[in-house]
């Protein structure tokens, strides 16, 4: 969902701030609070108009970040609430709270899309991991970590607002959310192999998916092009990434974390042309403040915690973290108050292993950035039905259902490996990263959608060959979580 503060990196020249999620010193709010926002929100947006018009925004070479959210486990493999004692332990800047108790999310020092990124990257997320897990074992409840989609030994009991993390942002979007759906309960509704009814008077479903999230910092005046590359993609990211397909022991979507996360934050708004957890309504067509003014226009406010006289833009961006596309930009400063525009990409889920969400990363970094010239150069957009529609074919199917990509039907498989792959070398050889990095990562993502084995996949043929409960599922996936290696060569 997001998480409280904002901290500054700086890494050589290039500095990122990466916003996890503005906290809030108030969780009850007047209706002049709201009205005082919708006045700053209004002002805020038209400057952030003024400033992409007058290039005022940094137009830098890319840079690169990402966010992993995972759970901790306790011994019997079932949540952990004890994620106050782990950051107190752990004590570590790059690793904060989310939603439930039982969550946590890892950051990186984000830095130059260039040279030996994706090695340093898996060294130092590979490093932080297992420190973390070190941490994990001494807790008065000894407990572990675990990356995935969806856990699969996650209950129904687990999720309520005693399990929310103590944090004002959280409790105060549970009680807007609510309020303005009039209490009446969220109904989740997803059909899979099997079919998941069932509903919630409060947001904390949404702490049942977490995520792989990419930040890129792009040039500014270019930035609508860069979503508009992530939204085109999004649709082979998520079917060669997918790993959520069990959810309180039922068989449902490749991807189940892409619905799930739709319908557990859902403000009922007749008005809005998108819910406030979307793939979108449409390609930005000129700039990026498409989405602001989008913001502006068609969401309600959730949070108006009003920051007067300040020159960073704080009431958009609270308001522009209570909105979350599946590719959602973002307005971030550096330490020299510049701001700067970043593309999320949030479609991708946690796990199976860190040298595999580097190779996810590595997949969408080139060939976000290779669409992103294409589109820059002119290259015409598909039919923005068609990327939604297969952004929800491969949430469901994975890598098992063809995609319409600019109106030819084509194999997942097929379009990856010809074509997709190829693009996405391209994209990394422009931005000069080192040769062996592209192999090694690259060629991981080749392999695995060539064996068509998925994350989600492992799940389900470990539980069919081995007619095993989500307790051993979860066990032996931990297991091979620890040892690093693609799940394309795990066994089942």
């Amino acid at each position: 969902m997001g998480n409280p503060g904002s901290i500054i990196f700086i890494s050589d020249k290039n500095t990122f701030s990466l916003n996890m999620g503005q906290e809030i010193a108030n969780t009850k709010f007047s209706k002049q609070d709201f009205e005082l926002f919708q006045s700053a929100l209004e002002k805020e947006t038209a400057t952030l108009g003024r400033w992409l018009s007058a290039n005022k925004l940094c137009n830098d070479k890319l840079v690169g970040g990402f966010e992993i959210e995972g759970w901790i486990l306790n011994s019997s493999l079932l949540p952990a609430s004890v994620n106050n004692e782990f950051l107190a332990r752990f004590d570590n800047p790059l690793v904060v709270p989310e939603l439930a108790v039982f969550n946590i999310e890892f950051n990186n020092i984000p830095c130059a899309l260039n040279g030996s990124f994706f090695s340093q990257l898996h060294s130092s997320t590979e490093k932080l991991w297992l420190s973390a897990h070190e941490t994990a074992i001494q807790l008065s409840e000894p407990s572990t970590l675990l990356l995935i989609g969806t856990l699969p030994t996650l209950k129904l009991s687990d999720l309520n607002e005693q399990t929310m993390s103590d944090v004002n942002r959280y409790h105060a979007l549970n009680e807007q959310i609510m309020l303005r759906r009039h209490s009446e309960p969220l109904h989740i509704s997803i059909s899979g192999k099997d079919q998941l009814e069932l509903g919630s008077d409060n947001v904390m479903l949404e702490a049942s998916t977490t995520s792989f999230q990419i930040h890129t910092q792009v040039p500014a005046k270019d930035a609508h092009h860069y979503n508009n590359a992530a939204q085109i993609i999004s649709a082979a990211c998520v079917a060669l990434s997918a790993n959520s397909p069990y959810v309180f022991g039922k068989d449902l979507w490749s991807e189940t974390r892409i619905p799930l996360f739709e319908q557990s934050i859902d403000t009922a708004n007749p008005n809005a042309p998108i819910k406030r957890v979307s793939f979108g309504k449409n390609f930005f067509q000129q700039s990026i403040h498409e989405c602001f003014t989008e913001n502006l226009e068609s969401f309600y406010i959730l949070l108006p915690t009003v920051a007067k006289q300040n020159d960073t833009l704080k009431n958009l961006r609270l308001h522009n973290g209570t909105i979350w596309r599946w590719n959602r930009p973002l307005i971030g400063f550096d330490e020299n108050k510049q701001p700067h525009v970043r593309i999320e990409h949030r479609a991708m889920p946690a796990g199976p292993t860190i040298i595999d969400m580097i190779a996810n990363a590595a997949f969408y970094y080139g060939l976000s950035h290779y669409w992103a010239q294409k589109l820059i150069n002119g290259f015409p957009l598909p039919e923005f039905d068609e990327a939604k529609k297969n952004f929800y074919i491969a949430a469901k199917y994975g890598l098992h259902h063809s995609f319409n990509w600019y109106g030819k039907k084509l194999n997942p498989t097929e379009l990856i490996i010809n074509e997709l792959l190829p693009q996405a070398t391209k994209g990394l050889e422009s931005l000069n990263i080192n040769a062996n990095d592209i192999d090694k990562y690259l060629s991981i993502i080749a392999k695995r959608v060539e064996s068509k084995q998925t994350g989600a996949d492992w799940q389900r043929n470990f539980v069919h060959s081995n007619n095993c409960d989500m307790i051993e599922l979860t066990r032996a996936y931990q297991q091979l979580q620890m040892t690093d290696t693609p799940v394309h060569t795990w066994n089942y």
